[in-house]
C-alpha cells in the first residue's frame, strides 16, 4: 500500500517543474536500492544505488536502528524510475516524501544521507569525475586525519586479566595517544567522560573536585608525553553539567588542546555559548545536529569554535558543504565526526578537499584490522595521518565484496 502511495508522491510532488528538466548529457534511471551491513566496531550500513546504465552508486549511512528498513520501505518507491544525476532534486524529494516522518531531524535524516551519497557516487560515475569536482573542484590533494585513541572501555576489552582498572590511569591513555602518533598521526583525541575508580553518580553531570582532577591528570600525562609531536583533544560526550564543564575547561586551559568536543548536552546553544565565553579552551560540538538549520544558531550565536557535522548522519555531502559554507562566513571551521567505514570516510575527506574551513577528518576504526582490506586497493587510504582524496570517478573508491561478505552482519547472527 505504502509503494503505491510513495510512486503517486514521487510522480506529483515535483509537478510544478512539470517533469525532470531536458538535459543533452547522460541519463540514467535508478532501478533499485539496496542495503548490507557490515559488521565492524559500529554496524556500518552500506546503500546500493542500482542504475539501468550498470553503473552502482556505493553509500554509507550512521549506524541506527530502522535505517534499512526507511530506505528499502519509504525511500526505494519513491527513488526508483528517477535520473540518479539530479542528486539535489532527489534529496530534497526524499525529504518530502518523509515530511512528518523525521526528515528533518533523527533516523529519516540519517536514511537519506546514506542515499545521497550512493546519488553522488552514481552521479560521478556516469559522468566520469570524482565527486570533488562536481562540488566545485579541490581545494587541497590530501586531507588531515585524526585518530581517536580509544582509551576506556576499548582498552579495558584488550586489557590482560587483572589489568582493566589499570586501563583508566593516566599512563594507560599517554600509551594510547603514544602509538597513535608513533604511527603518523599528528591529531589525537581521547574521551574524558570515564570512570575514576570513584562510585559517583553519573546522572547529575556533576563532578566534584576529586573527578575533576582524575581528569585534570590524565591531560596533563598524556600531553606531557607527546609535547609537541602531535595536537592533543578531549571528547566528553555531553556528560558534564555547565558547571561541572567551566571547572573542567578551566583546569585544563594551561595544556593547550586543540578542541575540547561535547562538554555539554547538544540541545541548549545559549548555554553553549555561555560556556565558550567563560573559557580559552576551544570548543567543538555538531555531530547530533542535522542539516544546516540544525546548525544556524550555533555557527550564528559563534557558540564553539569547531563544527563536527557527520556526513552519512546531518543530510550527506551537499548539505555539509552548505554547513561550511555557512560557518566560513563566522570564521568557523569543520572537522566532522565520523565512526564510518572506508565509504563514509572517502564520502567526508570529499567535503574536506572543497571547503577552505575544514581542519580535519576523524579516523575511529584503529582497532578494526581489516578496515582497509575492505577497499579494493592496495595501499592504504590513511597514511602518516593523510587521506589522498581520490581522483577515480564517483567517491573513487570500490569496496572488495569478498572481504565485505566476510564481515557482513545478517539478520539471523
Amino acid at each position: 500500500m505504502y509503494e503505491d502511495f510513495a510512486s503517486t508522491l514521487a510522480a506529483t510532488m515535483w509537478s510544478d517543474l512539470d517533469e525532470t528538466p531536458n538535459r543533452d548529457g547522460p541519463t540514467a534511471e535508478i532501478t533499485d536500492i539496496e542495503t548490507l551491513v557490515i559488521d565492524g566496531n559500529f554496524p556500518w550500513t552500506i546503500v546500493l544505488l542500482k542504475t539501468d546504465e550498470g553503473v552502482t552508486g556505493i553509500g554509507e549511512a550512521y549506524p541506527s536502528p530502522g535505517v534499512h528498513e526507511i530506505i528499502t520501505d519509504y525511500l526505494r518507491p519513491v527513488l526508483v524510475g528517477e535520473n540518479p544525476l539530479d542528486v539535489e532534486r532527489l534529496y530534497h524529494l526524499m525529504r518530502e516524501s518523509l515530511s512528518g516522518r523525521g526528515s528533518q531531524w533523527g533516523v529519516g535524516t540519517i536514511a537519506i544521507s546514506g542515499v545521497e551519497l550512493a546519488l553522488w557516487d552514481a552521479a560521478g560515475k556516469l559522468l566520469d569525475q570524482p565527486v570533488y569536482q562536481l562540488l566545485g573542484g579541490k581545494l587541497r590533494e590530501e586531507v588531515r586525519v585524526y585518530a581517536d585513541c580509544h582509551a576506556g572501555e576499548a582498552m579495558v576489552a584488550s586489557a590482560e586479566e587483572g589489568q582493566e582498572e589499570a586501563t583508566y590511569e593516566p599512563e594507560a591513555y599517554a600509551q594510547a595517544a603514544r602509538m597513535a602518533v608513533d604511527d603518523g598521526f599528528d591529531i589525537v583525541k581521547f574521551d574524558l567522560d570515564v570512570p575514576s575508580g570513584r562510585e559517583i553518580d553519573t546522572l547529575s553531570r556533576h563532578f566534584d573536585p576529586p573527578e575533576v582532577e582524575h581528569k585534570r591528570r590524565i591531560v596533563e600525562e598524556v600531553t606531557e608525553e607527546i609535547g609537541h609531536d602531535a595536537e592533543v583533544a578531549v571528547d566528553l560526550h555531553w556528560n558534564f553539567s555547565p558547571s561541572t564543564a567551566r571547572r573542567l575547561c578551566r583546569a585544563i586551559e594551561p595544556y593547550d588542546l586543540a578542541w575540547v568536543e561535547d562538554p555539554l548536552p547538544p540541545e541548549n546553544t545559549d548555554a553553549m555559548r555561555e560556556l565558550k565565553r567563560c573559557t580559552d579552551a576551544a570548543l567543538l560540538t555538531g555531530e547530533n545536529r542535522y542539516g544546516r538549520h540544525g546548525f544556524r544558531d550555533l555557527i550564528e550565536e559563534q557558540a564553539v569554535d569547531f563544527l563536527a557535522p557527520d556526513v552519512p548522519k546531518t543530510g550527506g555531502i551537499a548539505e555539509t558543504k552548505k554547513i561550511a559554507d555557512m560557518a566560513e562566513g563566522y570564521y568557523q571551521a569543520l572537522i566532522p565526526h565520523n565512526i564510518g567505514s572506508p565509504v563514509a570516510t572517502v564520502a567526508t575527506a570529499h567535503v574536506g578537499a572543497t571547503v577552505p574551513n575544514f581542519v580535519a577528518l576523524e579516523y575511529h576504526a584503529r582497532e578494526v584490522p581489516w578496515w582497509d582490506d575492505l577497499v579494493a586497493q592496495d595501499e592504504p587510504l590513511i597514511q602518516n595521518g593523510r587521506l589522498a582524496v581520490p581522483d577515480s570517478p564517483g567517491l573513487g573508491i570500490e569496496l572488495d565484496w569478498d572481504v565485505v561478505e566476510e564481515h557482513r552482519k545478517h539478520a539471523d547472527r
